[in-house]
């Protein structure tokens, strides 16, 4: 069975709009209240699935979920008199970061040999908490063959869980058995840590994990109350290579310590403050990048042009080019709709390393289905969304008849 690493990027749903509901996400903050564009967002997001499939990389991807939801708004009673913050968060479109949508153990790092995938629960916001159930249900869909892969519900919502964003995997290869890092964060500050230990330590029980090849980091406090609300906009591993800002870590001596006696051969690239203060990697999300191994065996960092275009980190990415380290490639991606949002190119993506031929082929992405794609946002997504715009019932009509139609033209019909 030839493992790959895969990665399924989220479609922009049609509802894609700035509501602002996401707390420590300082660009959601920030562009809270703008009018969205989520044609063009889906767009962006389907060119950056497009360039790393011309890459020669797998390529996967996730469908947005109903929106606006009806069990939500059912839930909390909603009669129009409601916060307009709830109403907004039946609308929102965030489940596009697929990076949230679960933490993935291959199965070389498994005790019984599958892959596991725990939908995450995603409980610290209320536009993300509503998410996995149906998360739950495409993973099902996508990942069904149960020879191959085991798909857990999310743990219990006392415990947040927010994915694959608080989680990294090292080794000598996709293939071949590695170190999973687990990064939790701590309450205090003006902004909630969302990953919870107990979360990262149950997701790695359910998982059959090596205790001798599982690590639980806690990310530096001072990182998330700079507005790093997930450990991947300040690190990203891949393979043999860790690529971190220092101030990433609670304890970076020691979480260094502890990759390198686990695994000997691994690179740590460290982005010094004094280069990329925490503000200038938060707002250009440099870190919030894909680190991927290409066919050729070389490294390549997919960054969002916001981190191109930002002098200092421009400043710095030359610099790590020119030492002939690790990663031999820098390639800028434009996802400014999702950046506005607070969503660099990690955000839009969930690893899993797999046997393709295991995988549902209608969620493997080929050039046929990049059309179809394409074809379907461009007739039925909405070009333009204001927040005033949210409760409108034909915007709701048209927002649900574009994902019906996107489902219709990928035979999807179980998740209508």
């Amino acid at each position: 069975m030839a493992l790959v690493e895969i990665n399924f990027d989220g479609i922009v749903g049609p509802s894609h709009n700035y509501a602002g509901l996401s707390l420590g996400n300082l660009a959601s903050a920030r562009n809270a209240g703008d009018v969205s564009h989520p044609r063009a967002a889906a767009l962006q997001g389907l060119a950056k699935m497009r360039h790393n499939l011309a890459l020669g990389l797998a390529q996967g991807f996730l469908l947005p979920l109903p929106r606006p939801n009806p069990r939500f708004l059912h839930a909390i009673g909603a009669d129009g008199s409601e916060d307009r913050r709830l109403l907004a968060a039946a609308w929102s479109a965030s489940s596009m970061w697929t990076a949230n949508a679960a933490t993935v153990s291959p199965a070389p790092d498994t005790a019984d040999g599958r892959c596991h995938l725990t939908a995450a629960n995603l409980v610290t916001m209320p536009h993300r908490s509503q998410e996995w159930p149906d998360t739950l249900r495409q993973l099902r869909l996508a990942f069904a063959d149960a020879t191959h892969f085991a798909v857990h519900e999310a743990v219990p919502p006392c415990f947040g869980d927010e994915g694959a964003a608080n989680h990294m995997r090292m080794g000598s290869g996709h293939g071949s058995a590695g170190l999973e890092i687990f990064v939790y964060g701590t309450t205090g500050g003006a902004f909630p840590a969302r990953q919870h230990e107990q979360a990262s330590r149950a997701v790695a029980r359910l998982h059959g994990l090596d205790p001798a090849r599982t690590l639980f980091v806690e990310q530096n406090p001072a990182a998330i109350a700079a507005g790093a609300f997930h450990n991947d906009v300040v690190a990203v591993a891949n393979e043999r290579v860790l690529f971190t800002h220092e101030l990433a870590f609670a304890d970076p001596d020691a979480t260094y310590a502890a990759i390198r006696a686990a695994l000997p051969e691994a690179e740590i690239v460290i982005v010094p403050a004094s280069a990329v203060s925490l503000e200038d990697a938060i707002r250009s999300y440099l870190f919030n990048a894909q680190l991927l191994t290409l066919p050729g065996g070389e490294m390549a960092l997919v960054i969002p042009s916001e981190a191109w275009d930002h002098a200092r980190v421009r400043a710095w990415l030359d610099s790590m080019l020119a030492s002939n380290g690790p990663i031999r490639r820098v390639l800028p991606v434009d996802v400014r709709q999702s950046m506005a949002n607070g969503g660099g190119p990690a955000c839009l993506r969930l690893r899993v390393v797999a046997d393709p031929a295991t995988v549902d082929p209608r969620f493997l992405l080929d050039t046929a289905r990049a059309d179809a794609i394409e074809a379907v946002i461009a007739a039925h997504w909405p070009e333009s969304i204001a927040p005033a715009d949210l409760g409108d019932p034909h915007l709701a009509a048209q927002v649900s008849a574009a994902r019906a139609a996107l489902l219709d033209a990928l035979g999807l019909s179980e998740l209508t």
